[in-house]
């Protein structure tokens, strides 16, 4: 048998959100928009997690990418929030416990 080099072996089944997860990354999604604070989204389902970034203007980099890595659920938690540089600014077992991270009173203005 030859070798068909326009022949690709079928990708495996990426990770994505489950439809309670990404009801709940819209309504905040909805909830910053409202109040100024972001103004586009993007999604990705890679094949060892799922990432829905927020951004504050869509030519930048994204100002917070949230994570789901079901690889780190049994040791540091499956829910990652991400800052622009990176850094991991919130990790966690629940979805919720972690979007409390963007909670009404977090933030502050500094004049």
């Amino acid at each position: 048998m030859a070798f068909d080099p326009s022949y690709s072996a079928p990708r495996q089944a990426g990770v994505f959100f489950e439809r309670r997860e990404l009801e709940r990354l819209l309504r905040l999604y909805g909830r910053m928009v409202a109040a100024g604070e972001w103004r586009d989204y993007g999604m990705d389902g890679l094949h060892d997690r799922a990432v829905f970034s927020v951004f504050r203007r869509s030519s930048e980099a994204p100002l917070y990418r949230i994570e789901k890595n079901p690889a780190l659920a049994r040791k540091q938690g499956a829910w990652a929030i991400l800052g622009q540089a990176g850094q991991v600014l919130r990790r966690g077992h629940d979805l919720d416990q972690v979007l409390r991270f963007f909670d009404k009173g977090r933030f502050s203005v500094v004049e």
